[in-house]
């Protein structure tokens, strides 16, 4: 297996800048609730809430929730949910972080769950988003890049557990050696 960067750490960093610049025009005179989908959004989300201005991040509550649908580089076709919110988003503006949007299974799940507790509104957040595997149409609010059908991790997204640490994106490769 090999690894190619596909987003450097600075491509990467310079997005998500940019995302908190939206965010913080967006979301002006709003107390935001950010919920970020463990365990993928953890660096992408923690990294747009560090560069919001001041004033917005004051007003910022953030917590996760724990979505799971893949095992290695497959999708198993279900999402598991297995934390709940401790915050309260009843009536207030919510924006959902994921890392990568995918089939839209997990994103869709997500918001059904948290649409029971009646936000105000729920936007989304991806860093990357794969339109060509969209199996749930799914509203991306804001998106940091959009990639073909590559495997990829780095930046919070793993392969069983490996390679999240990354602070670039870089697609898996597969070698003549993984086919055999």
């Amino acid at each position: 297996m090999a690894l190619r960067v596909l987003f450097s750490a600075a491509e990467v960093q310079k997005r998500v800048e940019e995302l908190a610049g939206q965010l913080a025009s967006d979301f002006v005179d709003t107390e935001l609730i950010v919920v970020g989908i463990l365990n993928g959004a953890a660096p992408f989300m923690m990294d747009l809430l560090r560069l919001l201005p001041t004033g917005l991040a004051l007003r910022v509550q953030y917590d996760f929730v724990d979505a799971t649908s893949y095992c290695g580089r497959e999708s198993r076709g279900t999402v598991e949910l297995s934390r709940e919110l401790s915050v309260d988003v009843t009536s207030r503006s919510v924006l959902l972080v994921d890392g990568i949007v995918d089939s839209g299974r997990t994103l869709d799940t997500v918001v059904t769950a948290l649409q029971k507790w009646a936000p105000a509104e729920i936007r989304t957040c991806t860093l990357l988003d794969k339109p060509s595997r969209r199996q749930v149409a799914v509203p991306i609010d804001y998106r940091g890049f959009e990639i073909d059908d590559l495997f990829v991790v780095g930046y919070g997204m793993d392969l069983d557990g490996a390679f999240r640490g990354l602070r670039h994106v870089a697609v898996v490769e597969s070698s003549s050696e993984d086919a055999e």
